[in-house]
Parts: C-alpha cells; sequence; structure tokens
C-alpha cells in the first residue's frame, strides 16, 4: 500500500497501520506535492482500485489509466529489458566507466537508478540489445557483458574489496527499482558503518539526527522501534523496506509529521513469529533502520538531460535516453562535483 501512495507522488503526513487477528485497517493521510488535498476523482478511484483485490486479480483497467493521463507505474521498472545491478565502492569515475563500457558493448540504457551511502554505491540500469534491439537475451551475448563489466568494476576495486556486478533477464514479477536498491544495500552490509545520534541528546530535543530506539514489550508480544529523523519524501516507504530487509513483520504502527520532523512507531515480530530481539539483533536493527532513512535522501543539484533540449547534453545515441559515452559524466568529473 505504501509503495502505491509512493509510486504517485504522494505526500503521507499521517498514518495508523493495525493487523491483528487475521484482520487489518490502514489509515494514510495525504496530500500533493505541495499540500493540497487530492480532488481529482480519477485519482481516487485510482487509488481506490491499486489498493483493492482487483489489483492482484487482473490489474488496474487500462481505460482508468489512459483517463489519468500519467504514467502511475513504479519509475524505472522494466519488465521489457535486461537489468544490470551493480554493487562497489563509490569513486569517482566509475558510472563513467560503466557508461562508456555499454556504448562499446552496443548497449543503449532506457533507464537507470543509483544510490550512494558511506562509501558506497548500488545502481540498477535497465539496457536493450543496440544491435538487435530488444533485451539481450543470448546467453554468448549476456556473457560477454558480464565480462566486460565485471573487469570495469572490479578496477576501480583494491583486492579483497566487496563488488558485485549482476544481469538479469526480463521478468513480469521484476521487484520494484528502488526496493530492489534496498536489498541491495543490505546485502553489502553498508549499514555496519551507519552512524546517528551518539546519545548525548536523549530526548531529542532540537537534535536532528535520526535517532532508532528498540524495545521489547513482553506483555504485548512485540518489538517496538520508534524512529525520529527530519521528514521527507518517501521516508515512510524507506522505513517499512528496512524493517521486511530484516525478515519483521509490522503488525502496528504510528507515524506522523510536525514541521521538518518526523515520529514513527512500529510494533514488529520476526517472520517467525518470535518478538523478542537479542542484544545482537538490536544493534543490527537499530543500524539498519537509521541507514534506510538516508537511502533515497536527495542532496545536492538535481540535473535534468533531456532530449531536444540540448543535444550537448542529451542522448548520444539513438536508442535511449542515457549518456552512454559517459560525456556528461566527464564533464562533472572535470568540475569534482560527482562522485559516482
Amino acid at each position: 500500500m505504501v509503495q502505491v501512495l509512493t509510486d504517485l507522488d504522494l505526500v503521507i503526513s499521517k498514518s495508523y497501520i493495525s493487523s491483528d487477528g487475521g484482520w487489518l485497517m490502514d489509515v494514510f493521510h495525504v496530500t500533493d506535492q505541495i499540500g493540497n488535498k487530492l480532488t481529482d476523482e480519477t485519482l481516487i478511484l485510482y487509488i481506490q482500485q491499486a489498493l483493492s483485490d482487483t489489483r492482484r486479480r487482473g490489474g488496474i483497467p487500462k481505460e482508468l489509466q489512459t483517463c489519468l493521463k500519467r504514467e502511475v507505474r513504479p519509475c524505472h521498472v522494466s519488465t521489457e529489458h535486461t537489468a544490470l545491478e551493480m554493487t562497489g565502492r563509490d569513486r569517482p569515475g566509475l558510472m563513467s566507466e560503466i557508461s562508456a563500457a555499454l556504448y562499446e558493448l552496443g548497449c543503449h540504457v532506457t533507464a537507470a537508478v543509483a544510490w550512494t551511502h558511506n562509501g558506497r554505491v548500488a545502481c540498477i540500469i535497465h539496457v536493450e540489445d543496440g544491435l538487435k534491439g530488444g533485451p539481450i537475451m543470448a546467453p554468448k551475448r549476456l556473457a560477454e557483458v558480464q565480462e566486460k563489466l565485471e573487469s570495469v568494476v572490479e578496477a576501480h576495486h583494491e583486492s579483497g574489496e566487496q563488488w558485485s556486478v549482476r544481469l538479469t533477464a526480463p521478468a513480469a514479477g521484476r521487484t520494484h527499482t528502488e526496493r530492489r536498491l534496498h536489498q541491495l544495500m543490505y546485502a553489502d552490509k553498508d549499514y555496519e558503518q551507519c552512524q546517528g545520534c551518539n546519545g548525548s541528546c536523549r530526548h531529542w530535543n532540537g537534535c536532528t539526527k535520526t535517532h532508532v530506539t528498540v524495545e521489547t514489550c513482553r506483555e504485548k508480544g512485540y518489538s517496538v522501534v520508534n524512529v525520529r529523523s527530519r521528514d521527507r519524501t518517501k521516508l515512510l516507504f524507506d522505513t517499512v523496506c528496512a524493517l521486511t530487509d530484516m525478515e519483521y513483520v509490522v503488525f502496528h504502527a504510528a507515524v506522523s509529521s510536525k514541521g521538518s520532523m518526523a515520529d514513527q512507531e512500529y510494533f514488529i515480530r520476526r517472520q517467525d513469529g518470535c518478538s523478542s530481539i537479542t542484544q545482537n539483533e538490536r544493534h543490527n536493527l537499530t543500524q539498519w533502520v537509521e541507514a534506510g532513512c538516508m537511502y533515497s535522501k536527495q542532496d545536492g543539484i538535481a540535473l535534468r538531460c533531456d532530449q531536444g533540449v540540448s543535444r550537448k547534453w542529451a542522448i548520444n545515441n539513438q536508442g535511449g535516453n542515457w549518456d552512454t559515452r559517459g560525456e556528461s559524466n566527464r564533464i562533472f568529473l572535470c568540475y569534482r562535483c560527482f562522485r559516482a
């Protein structure tokens, strides 16, 4: 449910989640990006159908999606192209060299998204075969692309450093891209270096860092996770993803925001039903939630490159909208304003 609302670019200002005994009731207070109440009847109907059983039985009717007059599927999720997944150390020039390698291999990039945190990077790039069009399906061709990209990524790492490159074929049930980025970061153990507040401000007064506490509520049979952090778009989505990655189930939750800060409280159990939590599990959960609250936070300057606006900054190949020759990347690197 949170993912559906997030993909519609809606802001969740308050939420109550409750599920027990086979029943659930979720309440979300949402607005558009500038804080206005939703008045578009088509959008409201879309949300109702997207959250109902009809979505699982056959999806949203095409006529309803057409009436909405905008794309509402998850951004960057493609079921028609080959997906390149990469994790490793964040170093200047890495994305530029990957772009150059894809260009040399005759691959066109249709969409891409990358996250960097704590000196690590995870990215997902959707590509198509520029020679034949469509996804890369031939085993020999896949092996060629995989080998080339592995050599590029390996060259940016010291011996013994952790990195990965993986190509996946198109699939109808492909995971939501940002959901998958959370999984890649978790597998990379990026959260082990995360540092939230040092605890000196126990009452959280005036502190704008991320605070996470994990306690055990034995009388109710839950572990309780409290999170206080700066409010931002997709914060609820990122927190729920973090809890799910660590195989916890949310039974009850209350989320609210006031000013620039947000408060979240979750009553959770492990997927096996156990409510007790060890000291080591509490430590790992605290670090992972802190990291999860930071992943899709956007800092710096956003630059959009559109075809037809500027040929120099737009696409350099006929099959995609990504600068596969690395021209834009090299310009960024010359001015030392682009890390990945």
